[in-house]
């Protein structure tokens, strides 16, 4: 059988997939892509015609959506400490944390950046402000689960772990940090310290394209 292979940019969403696969000690081929594909790698399109990253393609599977890749990663690897199995308790809020990472957390933030970095000349830098905001508020659910406890689910370090923490990372890269409450950046601290977190940074920087 061959690897998994993971197509995606430095730093991006496909980040979430492999730090999964270096904390289950998962082989994937890792394909980095410039930024933004659709536009610098137009070939990429025929793999993946929405232009998005990340994509994971595993024989048949293909899978273009970061906390389901990085969630498939880890149960495809036998690391059962990373996810949360059915018969546990915390089994409903594994699943409602890692969904909530991207549809609730990372949403606003993509937004900001389109409105407020990349297309600011477009005069639409107050819409992506806005949505900076809302952002901000969104945490209050990550800010009082994290108030008693040292990860999100199960008493362990978890995928669940890695989507939400990545929210915090990126806020962090992209100017939404000053509305992150101080108990976030501790847990924060506490992801990025990990090695697998250090080793899948290092690896997508090895596997950057020059450009």
């Amino acid at each position: 059988m061959t690897n998994p292979t993971l197509y995606t940019c430095a730093g991006s969403r496909g980040l979430r997939a492999t730090w999964a696969a270096c904390e289950a000690g998962a082989t994937i081929d890792l394909q980095m892509l410039p930024f933004p594909p659709r536009i610098k790698a137009p070939e990429y399109l025929e793999r993946n015609p929405l232009g998005t990253i990340p994509l994971l393609v595993d024989g048949e599977t293909r899978m273009t959506e970061s906390c389901a890749i990085a969630h498939y990663l880890a149960v495809r690897a036998g690391a059962d400490g990373l996810v949360v199995a059915a018969d546990e308790q915390d089994y409903g809020a594994y699943l409602d944390f890692t969904y909530h990472a991207d549809a609730t957390i990372t949403f606003p933030q993509t937004v900001f950046m389109r409105f407020a970095i990349f297309e600011k000349e477009r005069g639409l830098a107050e819409a992506g402000e806005a949505y900076g905001r809302w952002f901000h508020k969104r945490l209050v659910k990550l800010e009082e689960r994290l108030a008693t406890r040292e990860f999100l689910c199960a008493d362990r370090f978890t995928v669940a772990d890695i989507c939400c923490g990545y929210a915090l990372i990126l806020a962090e890269k992209v100017g939404l940090d000053d509305g992150v409450p101080d108990s976030l950046r501790k847990y924060r601290e506490r992801l990025v310290a990990r090695a697998g977190y250090r080793e899948a940074v290092a690896r997508e920087k090895a596997a950057a394209p020059a450009s």
